[in-house]
């Protein structure tokens, strides 16, 4: 790695003030406790290593999934500071027991870093019921040990113990997760290694290997991307017709720099992913709004030169000429503000500025000498400018002139309250299941829509399709914040009725794949839900046990069923529940509808690559792999209790 002359000791590590009660309110720090929460412990400590590697003195990451459930980074970066601090303890101690402690707040250490709010260390202690630190600093090794954020290591005059001796340098930390605090403490690795791939296309010279010594025959995979964002852009289209090459382009300004690989293909939608300092913002940001807007005005202008758009024309809109395009946008920054910790989006106006004056430069110097792509690129343009004229029109007769009033909707049960933030609303498969719900249900705040048979498909569909179906226009009114599409844009999510919208379909391959049709119509057109944690899935019991003494017991997968078999000695009748509508009004309430016994889950978005691939793989046309992934994480119920 290229070293640089920026000192990083005990004097680099700045506090802000003491640790607070994270244990409290982890999701004010990791967003959920819930299995993405969860693996956001890893990704806290890789982003500190990632950190290193940005500074240039860390080119190898290792993350292993230990066999007890632990989790292990180690780093061969120039070791966290071990040194007195001024507070009268060792720097690395600081770190790990102190929110807002770290050499993020000192730019002499860090030119730009993920991690900038400097308590990832700490809170990944604070939610752990155990963690070792061991620093390799200067040819020796020192230890620290914490349980539930507390220090259990005796400090000789403030320093830590010096443990072993090592030649090389680096920071070691092994976690396990506090289970009184997470739903699950199964790390689930499919996630990890899409986001440790994540960051290796982003840091072409970095390397990363990932362990899972949890399975019989342990798997490790190394990832390394020296292609970079360009090969990022090529996965990500890797099953996809294409429509143009792969356009890269980078620079820098005001000390911001700059990055950009992006494709067209010939799909009817788009995905243009934002990352600041190696972390994705799945909300965007200011560095995707300058990247769209220049890019939509440098288009116009090459097509008022070429006169494809004549004078009497008007311009393409930014959807129109990002139909079809897959983009890669990641920016270095000094000092990145996001909102909120888990950094889903990007608040910093400068990033606007200096990432529009790049893209205007660059990609008019490629279109310049490519001038075959600028064409293609401008053809899906006008494809998707006509496209929206006709289904403007079709909008508008579907969605205004035809609209259902909102308390008339004939298969819209209301509840009363019109307080957003309290009421839910059940999507419910079938007629018998919804009328079931309708009586079970607390009318005051709980709603319920029933929708007949499976929805469209609208991975493959076109705009015209997906409004002319009678169960997408009725969610859309029901729900009442519009949708988000290209050709549309009209989603407000401020007009959502709703805090919970949940999808209540059978506990059964065609109930799943109910679940799955909604879920890819709401983040295809509808991402904000997600984003801001509005929808969840029902869990409906597979199964009710009735002992001939003692209560009964509702069972919600196999596995479940197994554990009850092992425990429960006496003899037992079980009741398998083939659908939602062969409970009675009374054990639906009892098992789906009530708050305080019910179980949900929340749909959440892990990171942009995983995202896009689940929902092709799902809704696409290859069959095997589709067949391969339900089969596996069928049984895995994310819970939200």
């Amino acid at each position: 790695m290229t070293k640089n002359n920026s000192n990083y000791d005990a004097s680099s590590i700045t506090v802000l003030e003491g640790l607070e009660a994270v244990r409290k309110r982890p999701g004010m720090y990791i967003g959920s406790v819930s299995t993405k929460g969860l693996n956001h412990l890893i990704y806290e400590i890789v982003d500190n290593a990632v950190d290193e590697h940005l500074a240039g003195y860390c080119d190898r990451i290792k993350v292993t999934l230990e066999a007890d459930g632990s989790a292990t980074v180690d780093d061969n970066g120039r070791g966290i500071p071990v040194g007195m601090h001024e507070k009268g303890v060792s720097a690395e101690r600081l770190v790990f027991t102190t929110l807002h402690a770290g050499g993020k707040f000192d730019n002499s250490a860090y030119k730009t870093s993920g991690g900038l709010h400097g308590v990832g260390s700490s809170v990944v202690n604070a939610l752990s019921t155990r963690l070792t630190v061991r620093v390799r600093n200067g040819g020796l090794i020192y230890e620290d040990r914490y349980e539930q954020g507390i220090p259990v290591v005796e400090l000789e005059n403030g320093l830590l113990p010096v443990v072993g001796k090592s030649r090389e340098s680096g920071t070691w930390v092994n976690f396990l997760p506090d289970d009184t605090i997470f739903e699950k403490t199964r790390f689930k690795e499919d996630e990890v290694k899409s986001r440790l791939h994540e960051t290796a296309y982003l840091n072409p010279q970095l390397t990363i290997v990932f362990e899972d010594k949890r399975r019989d025959t342990p798997e490790t995979i190394e990832f390394h991307e020296p292609d970079g964002i360009v090969g990022f852009i090529k996965d990500l289209n890797k099953s996809k017709e294409t429509v143009s090459d792969v356009i890269y382009f980078n620079g820098e300004s005001e000390g911001i720099s700059v990055e950009v690989a992006l494709q067209y293909v010939n799909e009817f939608h788009e995905n243009v992913l934002g990352f600041c300092n190696n972390i994705y913002n799945a909300e965007g940001g200011t560095h995707l709004t300058g990247f769209k807007t220049m890019f939509t005005s440098v288009i116009n202008s090459y097509s008022r030169e070429l006169n494809i758009l004549k004078e009497k024309d008007a311009n393409f809109t930014g959807a129109d000429v990002r139909n079809g395009m897959t983009a890669v946008v990641s920016i270095k920054h000094p000092d990145p503000r996001f909102e909120g910790q888990t950094k889903t989006k990007l608040d910093n106006q400068d990033a606007s500025k200096v990432v529009s004056k790049v893209t205007g430069e660059e990609i008019t110097r490629y279109f310049d000498r490519n001038l075959e792509n600028l064409k293609n690129i401008i053809g899906c343009a006008e494809k998707a400018a006509k496209i929206r004229k006709t289904e403007e029109k079709a909008k508008t007769n579907m969605l205004t002139k035809q609209k259902f009033s909102f308390d008339s909707n004939g298969k819209l049960a209301n509840c009363e309250s019109r307080d957003a933030s309290r009421c839910e609303i059940f999507i419910v498969e079938g007629d018998s299941a919804g009328g079931s719900a309708k009586t079970a249900r607390d009318r005051s705040y709980q709603a319920i829509l029933p929708i007949r048979g499976k929805i469209l498909n609208v991975e493959k569909a076109s705009i015209d399709k997906v409004l002319a179906n009678a169960e997408i226009k009725t969610m859309i009114n029901a729900f009442g914040c519009g949708f988000s599409e290209g050709y549309g844009n009209d989603f407000d999510i401020t007009k959502l009725r709703y805090d919970k919208i949940i999808i209540m379909a059978d506990a059964d391959v065609d109930g799943a794949h109910i679940s799955t049709l909604l879920l890819t119509l709401f983040y295809r057109f509808m991402p904000e839900l997600i984003f801001e944690g509005h929808v969840y899935i029902a869990m409906p019991p597979l199964y009710k046990a009735m002992p001939s003494k003692g209560n009964e017991e509702y069972l919600y997968d196999d596995k479940a069923l197994e554990r009850y078999r092992k425990r429960h000695k006496g003899p037992f009748t079980l009741q398998r529940y083939k659908g939602l509508g062969e409970m009675d009004a009374q054990q639906l309430w009892e098992t789906t509808l009530n708050p305080e016994t019910r179980m949900l889950k929340q749909v959440e978005i892990e990171d942009a690559r995983m995202a896009s691939e689940v929902t092709e793989m799902l809704m696409g046309t290859d069959v095997p792999p589709r067949k391969a992934f339900i089969y596996e994480y069928a049984p895995d119920a994310e819970l939200d209790i």
